[in-house]
């Protein structure tokens, strides 16, 4: 297959919650309305291609979208399904179990994977996650590096201690690497320099620490990584294009930190403030069209295309992976509510840029989106052709936390190159 190692770097969309295919990337207009729902689907960029009425930017993006819409796996509960799609690994029990914490027993995430194989310039972390990590009557496992160990867990670049970068949303966005007031660079160096002076050995891995402590004067100190987190070098109108709220600022940030050379970032993109109205995510269990047409798809659409397009007038689209990934889809019935309910037997993602061939679609449901028809695939399958972009051999081993050599991905790449 071509397209191996095309990506330098990858930014994933993660929608949290669970997207609903029916009104973003697989619209069913033949349907009964009791399936269909209220929206309506609209010609794309690319002629034969329609996606859902409400996504009218990434509408003109198709010709560079690989969309699948056969994705399928058979965890309904957040934390589970989650875990499957962030570590392409089926979770340690099957079924809606919500008591499971994260321990480093788990399987990696992507972005801590990535890392493993991958290095980021000289001061930059390998992975970063922002701008929260996701939970559901605690954190959802799978964000982490699991057995990988804490040298490979990404970088979560969360919201600023009552700090705010004009523009961005007080609950997120943007990493504050500012020095407190009162302490200058130079005397951020001659602490390190004490520091390094009454260091003594001490009892057990000091391993962890010493990375910490090196990342964080990597952070503060080096002027290409500060520079780097630092939106307020961007100008006023390309900020306004991602969007002025947590979303289009972390897409901008995100093109940033791969731009300076961070193999692998992942947007959480809903929960707490994705436009500013603070506690919807896409979990549309009841009124789901006016949530969607009016809190959720607007800023994940407008971000996702204005990076899209910033990337390709960078000349950075060939070499960046983006994707738009979910932990399951919606029923493909309507509930008393006016919603739809979590759905794993069948939901859509897409892929652009990084060697994949835009403007096709690969897989299909059924008559109304509730079985793939047509060319199935899993999580591992998606986790399989991220790392194939990223010239990452799916059969690589890792070791698991008791030292036993396991193939790091059980998939396959899908054909989209």
């Amino acid at each position: 297959m071509t397209g191996f190692g095309k990506a330098r770097s990858c930014i994933v969309f993660f929608a949290w919650g669970g997207m609903s295919q029916l009104e973003t990337f697989d619209p069913k207009p033949l349907a009964a309305s009791d399936v269909r729902g209220e929206y309506q689907p609209i010609q794309t960029a690319v002629p034969g291609i329609h996606i859902g009425e409400y996504m009218p930017r990434l509408a003109q993006q198709t010709h560079r979208l690989a969309i699948v819409r056969s994705v399928h796996h058979r965890e309904a509960g957040h934390r589970n399904a989650c875990y499957w799609n962030l570590t392409g690994h089926p979770p340690h029990r099957p079924g809606n179990d919500e008591s499971i914490a994260p321990s480093r027993t788990d399987w990696p995430c992507l972005g801590a994977m990535v890392s493993r194989f991958r290095h980021a310039r000289p001061g930059f972390p390998a992975a970063v996650s922002m701008p929260y990590q996701i939970a559901d009557r605690g954190l959802v496992n799978g964000q982490n590096a699991g057995f990988l160990g804490l040298h490979h867990e990404p970088m979560l670049v969360s919201p600023s201690s009552g700090r705010r970068y004009e523009g961005v949303s007080p609950s997120g966005g943007a990493a504050d690497l500012r020095l407190p007031e009162g302490i200058s660079a130079e005397r951020l160096h001659d602490r390190v320099g004490l520091l390094s002076q009454m260091h003594t050995p001490a009892i057990g891995d000091t391993g962890n620490r010493d990375h910490y402590q090196q990342m964080a004067r990597d952070l503060l100190l080096r002027q290409e990584v500060t520079t780097a987190f630092d939106l307020n070098r961007e100008n006023a109108a390309l900020r306004a294009r991602y969007g002025n709220h947590i979303c289009g600022q972390s897409a901008l940030l995100s093109r940033r930190l791969v731009e300076a050379g961070v193999p692998i970032v992942t947007l959480y993109a809903s929960i707490g403030d994705l436009n500013g109205s603070s506690g919807d995510n896409w979990d549309t269990h009841g009124n789901n069209f006016p949530r969607l047409r009016d809190r959720l798809l607007p800023p994940l659409e407008q971000a996702s295309s204005a990076l899209l397009n910033d990337l390709a007038d960078r000349g950075m689209l060939d070499e960046t992976l983006v994707v738009f990934f979910t932990e399951f889809g919606r029923t493909p019935r309507l509930n008393g509510g006016r919603g739809r309910d979590h759905f794993p037997n069948c939901y859509s993602v897409a892929f652009a840029g990084g060697g994949i061939r835009g403007g096709q679609v690969f897989g299909r449901s059924d008559a109304i989106a509730a079985a793939p028809s047509e060319r199935p695939c899993g999580p591992q399958d998606l986790h399989a052709t991220v790392l194939h972009a990223l010239g990452i051999p799916r059969d690589s081993h890792v070791e698991d936390a008791l030292g036993r050599p396991m193939p790091l991905c059980d998939g396959a790449a899908l054909p989209l190159f």
